[in-house]
């Protein structure tokens, strides 16, 4: 087997619904799935003397919410191989932790306590901003998330990268027997006229096929390893976040690359990743690229 699928649970709806897509996830990939519940209560109860048999409450608390959601993975599938460990340290820095020998870190969009009004989890967010490796947000409407568009949706990033989020849609496009649609979204500056005499013709014309000849390079290398995989090419005009967000309603996950440098706050998720991370409707894959 392979790194295990991890997910960050905490005992709150979203959460087992993450549960829930993760096991689908590692089942598809033939990958073990590993549930981990961190708080930093074990770690300030396990400093104090206990006064009686009983176990904390916060020790029991924990248990029970990994219990639960192991016990909901293996009734999903009991073929996938799950694990389970409370740790008692603070969630974002353990989920980061372990993207680092993971497959992916997959997490709810809201935490337990979370306020309706707060779009996305701090967890979620920090750790999709943050983490070494690939994190999956679990969110979005019913058919997103129960995979009933048979669609996966990569937004094509610059030129320039490995290619990783490419890679990564080729591989979820492959198990699950689906479409990779890749768009490409391209603008026209707001100085520039409709039409304007340059020796390659009409801009808007040009700038189209300049983004189909930036899609077909981040295909090429990655593509020749998928050959099966069918692959649909779309330029579309228009702002990227909007563009991808719209079509999101039409995927069961969405991928986006996120330029990883030595920015202390990590990753450049941008105002694509931002707004596909609080609005797509299903969910949404952050992969790491390096230039």
């Amino acid at each position: 087997m392979g790194l295990p699928v991890v997910v960050g649970v905490d005992g709150s709806d979203s959460s087992l619904l993450a549960v829930d897509w993760a096991t689908d996830e590692a089942a598809r990939h033939g990958l073990p799935l590993r549930l981990v519940y961190a708080s930093l209560w074990e770690r300030y109860e396990s400093v104090v003397p206990s006064t009686g048999l009983q176990r904390p409450a916060h020790q029991v608390m924990a248990d029970n919410i990994v219990g639960t959601a192991a016990e909901r993975a293996r009734r999903r599938n009991p073929n996938v191989k799950v694990t389970a460990e409370v740790l008692p340290e603070d969630p974002v820095e353990a989920l980061l932790r372990e993207s680092g020998n993971a497959t992916a870190v997959v997490t709810g969009c809201r935490g337990r306590g979370e306020l309706q009004g707060v779009l996305l989890g701090t967890v979620s967010l920090a750790v999709a901003g943050r983490a070494a490796g690939t994190v999956i947000v679990v969110r979005g409407d019913e058919a997103g998330l129960r995979g009933t568009h048979e669609r996966i949706l990569l937004g094509a990033g610059d030129p320039g990268t490995t290619g990783a989020a490419a890679r990564f849609g080729l591989r979820e496009a492959e198990v699950r027997h689906c479409v990779l649609d890749v768009v490409r979204a391209w603008r026209r500056p707001a100085h520039e006229p409709t039409q304007h005499p340059l020796p390659a013709g009409d801009p808007a014309l040009y700038r189209q096929e300049r983004a189909s000849t930036l899609v077909d390079a981040l295909l090429q290398d990655p593509a020749a390893d998928h050959p099966d995989v069918r692959v649909s090419r779309t330029t579309v005009e228009g702002p990227a976040h909007k563009v991808l967000l719209h079509r999101s309603a039409a995927a069961d996950l969405v991928i986006i690359g996120a330029r990883r440098d030595h920015h202390p706050h990590g990753l450049r998720l941008g105002r694509v990743g931002h707004t596909l991370l609080h609005h797509a409707q299903c969910p949404v894959a952050v992969v790491p690229e390096l230039p």
